[in-house]
C-alpha cells in the first residue's frame, strides 16, 4: 500500500515524503503546496528524460502556470559548478522568483545538483524531490544536504536545503539497470546496518527477502523503502545539519568516498559505500566468519562486489584526510557496537584503514574479527 512520512526539523513540520507505484497521484501532493500560479523548472538528465520526463511534464500542467525542462548530461563527472550554472542560466531567462520551484527528476547526482540551485538561487527558492533511483529514493532526496563536487573532491561545496516534497515512484526502479539498482542497495544495507527502527530488524528483513529483492518484487521494495525512509528521517530530525548523530549515515563513507575518487568514478557510489561497510565492520571486530558470510552473499544477491579490486592504498588513504568528514586533522569514521547499533569514533588510524583495504583487495572476505 502508498506510503506517507512527514518530516520535521528543528520540532516544526517541514515536508512530506510520498510513496506510491505510479506518478498517478504526483498532482495530488503537489497541491499540497502552493504552486497555484506560481512556475516549475525541472530538471533531469538524458537517460530519465525518455522514460520519464513527458509524463511528469504533464502532471505539473496540471498543477503549475508555467513548465519548463532542462535535460542534463548525466554522471557524477558532470556534477559540478559548470552544471549549476547551466540552471542558473535557464532559471533567469525563463524569469523565475523567489516564490517559484525547481524539481529534480532523476538519481542523487540531479537531486543533489538541483537542491544546491535551488538553495543558490536569489537566496534560496524551493524545490522538490522526485527520485527516480533506488539510490536516491532511499537516500540522497531525503535530508535537505545538497552539493555538487570541486575538481574531484565528492560534495564539497554545499548547502542545507530542505525539499517542499518528496514523490518516490517504485515504478521507475523497474528500468534501473543491474549497477544503478546495485548501487542503491549499497545505501539500503548501510541504513540496516545502523539502526533499527520501531521494533523492527530491518537488517534481518532484508536476509529473509533476499530473493524478492534480486527480483526486484514491488511490494518488497516499497518496504525496503519506507524502512530506509523511517530510518533516515530518524536520523535526520535529531540532527538536521550533522551536529553529531546525524553522522552515522556515513557508515561506509569514509572509505568509499575516498575508494569512489580513486577510482576516477569507475564504481557506482553505493558499490563504494558497500565495501566501506565491509571494511567498518572488519574494524568494529562484532561479526563471526557465518554472520561475514551472511553479509556478503546479501551484498553479492543484489549485485554488489565483495572484493576491491587492486587500487593504490596510501592513495586511498590520502583521499580520507580529504574528506569533508575531517575534524582537527582526525577522521569521524562510523563504527558498529553491533548490527544496527553504530557509533562515531575518531580513532582509526591509518594503519587500521589499511587494513581493512588490505582484506577487501586480497579476499573479498571478512576475516574471523573476533577480539
Amino acid at each position: 500500500m502508498p506510503r506517507k512520512l512527514d518530516v520535521s526539523c528543528d520540532g516544526v513540520y517541514a515536508y512530506s515524503i510520498y510513496i506510491e507505484r505510479s506518478f498517478d497521484k504526483l498532482p495530488e501532493a503537489l497541491r499540497t503546496l502552493p504552486v497555484s500560479g506560481r512556475r516549475v523548472l525541472i530538471v533531469t538528465d538524458t537517460n530519465v528524460a525518455p522514460l520519464y520526463l513527458d509524463e511528469v511534464k504533464e502532471h505539473c500542467k496540471t498543477c503549475f502556470e508555467y513548465v519548463d525542462s532542462l535535460v542534463l548530461t548525466p554522471g557524477e563527472e558532470h556534477k559540478n559548478t559548470d552544471s549549476i550554472s547551466e540552471i542558473y542560466e535557464r532559471l533567469i531567462l525563463d524569469g523565475f522568483d523567489r516564490n517559484d520551484y525547481l524539481l529534480a527528476l532523476g538519481g542523487g547526482v540531479t537531486g543533489d545538483m538541483t537542491g544546491f540551485a535551488a538553495a543558490t538561487y536569489m537566496r534560496g527558492i524551493a524545490f522538490i524531490q522526485v527520485p527516480t533511483t533506488l539510490l536516491a529514493q532511499v537516500d540522497s532526496s531525503i535530508g535537505g544536504k545538497t552539493g555538487v563536487d570541486f575538481r574531484a573532491y565528492k560534495n564539497m561545496v554545499g548547502a542545507f536545503h530542505m525539499p517542499k516534497l518528496v514523490y518516490s515512484c517504485i515504478g521507475t526502479l523497474a528500468s534501473l539497470d543491474k549497477a544503478q539498482y546495485a548501487s542503491g542497495m549499497g545505501e539500503v544495507i548501510k541504513h540496516s546496518m545502523i539502526k533499527v527502527i520501531n521494533g523492527v530488524d530491518y537488517y534481518h528483513y532484508l536476509l529473509t527477502h533476499k530473493k524478492e529483492l534480486e527480483a526486484r518484487d514491488p511490494d518488497v521494495l516499497e518496504e525496503t523503502v519506507y524502512y530506509s525512509n523511517l530510518i533516515k528521517r530518524d536520523v535526520v530530525e535529531r540532527d538536521p545539519k550533522e551536529h553529531g548523530e546525524r553522522k552515522i549515515l556515513n557508515f561506509g563513507h569514509t572509505l568509499g568516498h575516498a575508494i569512489e575518487k580513486c577510482s576516477h568514478f569507475s564504481y557506482t557510489h553505493g558499490q563504494c559505500v558497500a565495501f566501506g561497510c565491509l571494511g567498518a565492520l572488519h574494524l568494529s571486530h562484532i561479526t563471526t566468519e557465518e554472520e561475514n558470510n551472511e553479509i556478503r552473499s546479501l551484498m553479492e544477491s543484489v549485485g554488489l562486489d565483495t572484493k576491491l579490486k587492486e587500487m593504490n592504498a596510501s592513495e586511498i588513504l590520502a583521499a580520507t584526510r580529504k574528506d569533508k568528514k575531517m575534524d582537527h586533522g582526525h577522521v569521524s569514521f562510523i563504527l558498529l557496537h553491533d548490527i544496527g547499533q553504530a557509533y562515531i569514533d575518531t580513532h582509526v588510524t591509518d594503519q587500521d584503514m589499511a587494513s581493512a583495504l588490505q582484506y577487501l583487495m586480497q579476499t573479498g572476505k571478512i576475516l574471523n574479527n573476533e577480539a
